[in-house]
């Protein structure tokens, strides 16, 4: 049997395989990025189900739009004109299975085999797997403690033609927790607007802020190769797989339409309607603050608990909001072994090889606080700072011999 070249080059999931091993009731897991399931709003869920079957009968199980619910959609631009005072019509909306469904459907209206996307170095695995099916060309910019680093930016995409497209994560970053700030915003804004370029502003992890200012978007409202894409599985559910994908750009839209009808006709229509009800029969702001609430609790717990066991020569992210922290160990030493070890100790979490297009054995590494409890998240972090203690003895060691 003979594969396609693009399906062999594409990488399988690292954390979806990782999941697979790590499933074991005994094993403490940092690797997935999944919401705390005490989070999901399952009676509130389950009313909408029945009170959505009442109200639309028929239309809940038949074929629907490939745009989406459009009452679902012009509640997103009613949250965006209050959130952020951003103008948006329902038709700059496209609903879609899960913001990774979006980041494929872009890839396939704007790549042709061989043509550029800026990467932030780390970036979002999803979507390095995502564009891979593309075939492209991966540039990687570095990715700094308050956004992506315009310099080289402004470099890149001067020196290279060929790209399409910018993805970045501006809030709450995946994986590193980090956010973009105000000033780095409207830096990378000023190099954007020079270049016929889209770019893309992927944000599920907004609304999980805890500390600072909600900020504005780098490109969304202003630049007009801008897409802004946002998800309901953080704040509601993932299991629903509900997305969207937000441009004022109408060519743009029209082609991402046209594919996403050649890919699945349109979104579940059950999930989208019982979302809806959902939204608009409770208070969506008190739940999150819930999540929010829990989710800071967690990630105090994991902070002050790699404080206490972690070497200080490991060196951490500390988020604002959002599932992560980012881990840099010792130079010279490689996460994935650091992983096979903590394995052993039953501690899993995601090396950072798969979040670069380009490096591996990396000394970085991803940890993801929200699915653990306060208690179990000391016991994690202090079986993994023994490691690096240990890790540390030997290295001390063999530079000593």
């Amino acid at each position: 049997m003979k594969y396609s070249d693009k399906i062999q080059k594409t990488p399988s999931s690292f954390i979806r395989n990782i999941l697979k091993v790590t499933d074991a009731p005994d094993v403490i897991s940092f690797a997935g990025g999944l919401p705390n399931p005490i989070s999901f709003p399952i009676e509130e869920l389950q009313s909408s189900i029945n009170h959505a079957i009442v109200e639309n009968g028929a239309k809940l199980f038949q074929y629907s739009t490939t745009e989406g619910y459009l009452p679902l959609r012009q509640y997103i631009v009613d949250k965006y004109k209050k959130d952020y005072g951003l103008d948006f019509d329902p038709q700059d909306i496209l609903i879609t299975t899960g913001s990774q469904q979006a980041l494929q459907l872009i890839s396939q209206v704007l790549l042709n085999k061989g043509e550029g996307i800026v990467m932030e170095e780390p970036g979002y695995l999803g979507a390095i797997q995502a564009f891979s099916l593309a075939e492209p060309e991966f540039y990687s910019v570095t990715l700094e403690g308050d956004g992506l680093n315009a310099e080289q930016l402004e470099q890149t995409l001067a020196n290279n033609d060929n790209i399409k497209f910018i993805y970045t994560v501006p809030n709450f970053h995946n994986p590193t927790g980090i956010t973009y700030s105000r000033e780095k915003r409207e830096e990378l804004y000023e190099v954007v607007k020079k270049y016929d370029v889209v770019l893309i502003e992927d944000d599920p992890y907004g609304e999980l802020r805890w500390n600072g200012e909600k900020l504005p978007y780098i490109g969304a409202g202003r630049l007009e190769n801008s897409v802004l894409l946002g998800s309901f599985s953080k704040i509601v559910t993932p299991g629903m797989r509900l997305g969207f994908v937000i441009t004022k750009n109408k060519e743009l839209m029209h082609h991402i339409n046209t594919v996403k009808q050649a890919t699945d006709l349109h979104t579940n229509i059950f999930s989208q309607m019982i979302i809806h009800d959902y939204l608009t029969s409770n208070d969506l702001q008190s739940h999150v603050s819930k999540i929010i609430n829990l989710y800071e609790t967690q990630a105090n717990a994991m902070l002050n608990a790699i404080a206490k066991y972690f070497p200080s020569t490991v060196k951490y992210t500390k988020p604002d909001g959002g599932m992560f922290i980012w881990v840099t160990l010792e130079e010279g030493t490689s996460a994935l072994e650091f992983f096979d070890k903590a394995m052993e100790k039953k501690v899993a979490f995601v090396p950072g090889d798969p979040f670069y297009t380009d490096k591996t054995h990396v000394n970085t590494l991803r940890l993801n606080y929200t699915n653990s409890s306060p208690e179990i998240i000391e016991e994690g972090i202090k079986r993994l700072g023994k490691i690096l203690y240990s890790l540390s003895a030997q290295e001390a060691d063999r530079i000593a011999n």
